[in-house]
């Protein structure tokens, strides 16, 4: 993603009058993998980026075309647009790997290799040295945290007991990274999946995620922060989260994998407890608030998302956004946008209205009292 930014492959297009920010031409991009050997033909360049999009990391600008087709079509990372599904186990991951790349890049790092039975384990740290650098700098309060930290670590599969036979305490237990993050990847792993395990031979895959007890609750969307400074889209539009699933072992015997369900069941959850009818929000005495928010757009969106319907809530808001810096949040209910009463109407109607009005958006929303 980061190298068709670079490339230039990435960028706003215009397309009958209406610009799409940070997109990019499928057939340009199947173009550019071949070009850079990514993929020795075109269709296995049309394989890999349609495993991309079954993994929710591209999609249609429009979300038209549920596969990908090698033609002039335009194609956008959901990173893009902060509607990459990340989850409580994803955010798990990304931490994992941020707290790798810390740990390599010191002078003094309590990653070694050590031996245990004779046998000799890379990227190893003992239980309570890990606590001790977690605390000390600064990424936990306490070692209480940092204990439950480890913990989530292993049942992601991202650290483990060097033999598997034990959980993450506080002692001298030998443990290691699972996953090399350093390693160089290459697309073509993709292709080496079956369909029912993600990379299951490939234990340093960034693929590679799957927890002991998956968190059945989905959980709204979030901009994920770009390693380099790309704007994020985050106008209304539909947003997919997925959640994870894993085995029951207790511990990990094979590598973990990420497993996403079919695409027609990709739509979020509501964020809301139960379905709340007009009637109850608008009848005298209802614990609801009414506020306006002016909300304006940056050159690439408002920054939430709108779901249900009669009436319409709000699904998801990017924290970086501008309707996150106008007061909005998740929950609270659309009464009206530019001064139409849109309570009677559906979230595909209110985020047309939203999308094809002006820069500068007014909402009213209702608020439940706490």
């Amino acid at each position: 993603r980061l190298r068709l930014h670079d490339g230039k492959l990435v960028k706003d297009r215009r397309y009958h009058l209406r610009t799409y920010p940070n997109c990019f031409v499928a057939k340009e991009l199947t173009d550019w993998l071949i070009d850079h050997k990514e993929a020795p033909d075109r269709e296995t360049g049309i394989r890999l980026m349609q495993k991309l999009m079954d993994h929710y990391i591209i999609h249609h600008v429009c979300d038209e075309h549920s596969d990908y087709k090698d033609a002039k079509l335009l194609y956008r990372f959901r990173k893009d647009d902060g509607t990459f599904p990340l989850s409580k186990d994803v955010k798990v991951f990304i931490r994992g790997q941020s707290l790798y790349e810390k740990l390599v890049n010191m002078e003094e790092s309590i990653l070694k290799a050590r031996e245990e039975n004779s046998v000799k384990y890379q990227r190893t740290f003992l239980g309570c040295e890990m606590i001790d650098w977690l605390v000390q700098e600064g990424e936990v309060e306490n070692r209480k945290e940092a204990v439950e930290l480890g913990r989530a670590l292993l049942e992601h599969g991202i650290i483990q007991h060097v033999s598997n036979r034990h959980h993450f305490f506080d002692s001298d237990l030998l443990y290691q990274f699972w996953i090399n993050f350093r390693r160089r990847r290459c697309l073509t792993e993709l292709l080496n999946e079956s369909s029912s395990r993600a990379l299951a031979d490939s234990p340093d895959s960034p693929f590679c995620l799957r927890k002991l007890n998956p968190d059945p609750s989905n959980t709204s969307f979030l901009s994920v922060q770009t390693n380099k400074e790309i704007k994020i889209v985050s106008a209304v539009r539909r947003s997919s989260i997925t959640s994870l699933a894993g085995n029951s072992n207790p511990y990990f015997s094979t590598a973990p994998a990420l497993v996403f369900p079919p695409v027609a069941e990709c739509n979020p959850k509501s964020v809301l407890k139960r379905p709340v009818t007009n009637e109850e929000l608008l009848s005298p005495g209802a614990p609801y608030i009414k506020k306006t928010l002016t909300i304006v757009g940056d050159a690439v969106g408002w920054g939430f998302v709108v779901r249900g319907g009669r009436p319409c809530h709000i699904q998801a808001v990017d924290p970086g956004g501008p309707a996150a810096a106008a007061g909005m949040k998740v929950c609270q209910f659309v009464f009206s946008v530019n001064g139409m009463c849109v309570l009677h109407l559906d979230y595909q109607t209110i985020s047309s209205l939203i999308m094809t009005g002006p820069r500068t958006l007014v909402m009213e929303v209702m608020e439940a009292i706490e």
